[in-house]
């Protein structure tokens, strides 16, 4: 919704023109779908960083912080899903009217827009469905234990480090096996005795210090001196380290 309807970055072609990031347009042009004119590359790094490094890895930091009832019970009631639903609304409602700074001077044409509110509707329903967890079994004597959460935190991290180096087509096709694959080892894991919240914080809080430490190696959003894009970097990578480590430092207490 935020990359397709509100900001419409997915589909502006311009929209990091005025950016540091302007020279990547030409690699995205490599992905691009005819008609509905959005790079599936682009769709990688505008929704699937996001889902994986604005949502599901900041929620493992902070449930890593929690004491194990309060992290397995829901953040807000209805009073506060309705608070936060208008809040974000809101948000998007300014983003979208400010034409020049928001959207960029941006507008969906009408097969954009039908996509793009087909897609957000699937995956709305798709969220809404009966869900399909189910108690994890009791360990079973002489069953496989999950590998120690060192082993999870680097096969993610390679995997988030290995998965851009590809352009084209190609290079989709090897993120998406390998996406996937990481995610069936993955999830295979978690079902073996010992998993526990430290694997979870290792396989979410990887991506974290993979895109810290890669900011080394990419220009800033926008212009800057070396100087401050050197600080900001920094910066960066102190306060992601501090959080993930302090998430492992209490998860290591709660465990004594």
């Amino acid at each position: 919704m935020q990359a397709g309807l509100v900001d419409q970055s997915l589909f502006n072609t311009g929209f990091l023109d005025d950016t540091e990031f302007a020279d990547f347009d030409a690699a995205a042009a490599q992905t691009r779908v005819p008609v509905l004119g959005f790079s599936v590359g682009q769709a990688f790094d505008y929704v699937g960083n996001h889902v994986a490094l604005s949502v599901c890895a900041p929620i493992a930091v902070v449930e890593s912080f929690v004491s194990p009832y309060r992290r397995h019970r829901s953040w807000l009631r209805w009073p506060g899903l309705l608070v936060v639903g208008a809040l974000y609304l809101a948000g998007s409602l300014l983003i979208f009217a400010d034409g020049e700074d928001g959207r960029k001077g941006f507008v969906l044409a009408p097969a954009q827009l039908v996509f793009a509110v087909l897609v957000v509707l699937a995956l709305v329903a798709a969220a809404l469905l009966p869900r399909w967890r189910r108690d994890r079994p009791a360990p079973v004597p002489g069953r496989r234990a999950a590998p120690a959460p060192l082993w999870v935190g680097i096969l993610v991290y390679a995997g988030h480090a290995t998965v851009g180096l590809v352009p084209g087509w190609l290079g989709v096709a090897l993120r998406t096996v390998l996406t996937a694959g990481v995610v069936a080892l993955v999830v295979a894991w978690s079902r073996r005795a010992g998993w526990d919240q430290r694997h979870v914080l290792a396989a979410w809080s990887a991506g974290l210090l993979s895109v810290a430490s890669f900011a080394y190696v990419v220009p800033s959003y926008a212009p800057s001196s070396p100087l401050a894009a050197l600080l900001s970097d920094i910066a960066v990578s102190v306060i992601a380290v501090a959080l993930v480590g302090g998430a492992f430092l209490r998860l290591r207490r709660e465990r004594r």
